[in-house]
C-alpha cells in the first residue's frame, strides 16, 4: 500500500545518473517484462498529493522545480504499486502535484513548466539506459495505459476513454495540451506533449555529446 516518503529517504539524480541507473538494471526489468509477455514499458503519473510529497509507490519523482529523485538507492527493478496489472517489467515516472485536479482545473498544484520539462528529461534518459525507443507502445501515461492504448490488454479499459477511474497526465494545462480531450489527433494530450519533449531531449543530447549530469 502506497505511504508517503520523507525527503531524506530520496536521492536526487542528474539525467545522466538516471541513465547509468536504467543501464544497470536494463537486464533485470527486461526479462521480468519478457516473463509476463510483453516490452519493457515506462509509466507516467502524477501523484494527487502536494508538491514536495514523495510517495513509495513511484521509481521516479519530479518535484514543483523540476529536480529528479529516485527512492533510496535507485532500485528501478523494484517491482512497485503504481500502475494497475502493469507493474513487472516497468518503470514508473511521477510528477509531485495535482492534487483535487479535474477534467475542467488541475486544481491549486498543476504540473508546474519545470516539471513538465523535467519529466520529459527522465522519460528520454530512462529510454536511453533501457534501450527504448520514446512512442506510446513504450512510453504511456496512466490514462493511456489504464485504457490499453498500447495494445496489450491485461485489464478492461478504465481510463479517460472509458470511465476515467485513472486520467494522469491527460492535459497538462499548458499552451501546448489546454483542455482533457482524450480523442484528440493534434498532438496536445498530455502523452503525445511529453513524449515529444524527450525525443526533442534524446536528440538535443546526442548532437550535444552526451546526456547531462547537471
Amino acid at each position: 500500500m502506497a505511504h508517503v516518503l520523507s525527503k531524506s529517504a530520496m536521492q536526487r539524480v542528474t539525467p545522466a545518473e538516471l541513465e547509468e541507473l536504467a543501464g544497470q538494471y536494463r537486464e533485470n526489468i527486461q526479462a521480468a517484462a519478457e516473463y509476463v509477455g510483453h516490452e519493457t514499458k515506462v509509466y507516467l503519473h502524477w501523484s494527487a498529493g502536494h508538491y514536495g510529497q514523495f510517495w513509495s509507490d513511484y521509481h521516479v519523482q519530479i518535484d514543483k522545480d523540476g529536480e529528479i529523485y529516485v527512492i533510496a538507492n535507485g532500485e528501478l527493478d523494484d517491482v512497485l504499486e503504481a500502475t494497475y496489472l502493469r507493474n513487472s517489467g516497468s518503470v514508473s515516472i511521477c510528477i509531485l502535484g495535482c492534487l483535487g485536479a479535474t477534467t475542467n482545473n488541475l486544481g491549486a498544484q498543476p504540473p508546474t513548466d519545470a516539471q513538465i520539462e523535467g519529466m520529459a528529461k527522465a522519460i528520454a534518459a530512462l529510454c536511453n539506459g533501457l534501450w527504448l525507443t520514446i512512442d506510446k507502445q513504450r512510453v504511456l501515461t496512466h490514462g493511456e495505459a489504464a485504457d490499453n492504448e498500447d495494445g496489450i490488454e491485461p485489464h478492461d479499459p478504465y481510463g479517460p476513454k472509458n470511465g476515467c477511474e485513472r486520467w494522469d497526465l491527460e492535459y497538462l494545462g499548458t499552451l501546448e495540451s489546454p483542455t482533457f480531450h482524450p480523442w484528440a489527433e493534434d498532438g496536445g494530450r498530455g502523452g503525445d506533449v511529453l513524449r515529444g519533449k524527450a525525443n526533442w531531449y534524446r536528440k538535443a543530447w546526442k548532437e550535444q555529446g552526451g546526456t547531462p549530469d547537471d
